[in-house]
């Protein structure tokens, strides 16, 4: 697995910080093997919470798609049309 260097804020709490990274794992699994559809919603959801301006989650999204070539939009956006419950991407 690789690492990757995830913008974190430094007023965030550690509950933030655990939402934000969980979404990012949620979106790592769902590339490379698979995700329950409503887990990673309801991430995107706490992750949401966390960072609530949208230039702020698309400069997060940039970020992670350079180190990473996935977007958590992307990967958002397949979840919502899907009528699967597992994501696999």
């Amino acid at each position: 697995m690789n690492n990757y260097q995830l913008p974190i804020d430094g007023n965030w709490t550690t509950a933030d910080i655990i939402a934000v990274s969980t979404l990012v794992d949620d979106v790592l699994i769902a590339h490379e093997a698979g995700v329950d559809c409503q887990k990673i919603l309801a991430d995107y959801q706490a992750f949401c919470q966390v960072i609530p301006a949208k230039s702020e989650q698309k400069a997060f999204d940039r970020d992670l798609a350079q180190q990473t070539g996935y977007s958590i939009y992307q990967t958002i956006k397949q979840a919502q049309q899907t009528t699967r419950k597992q994501l696999h991407l």
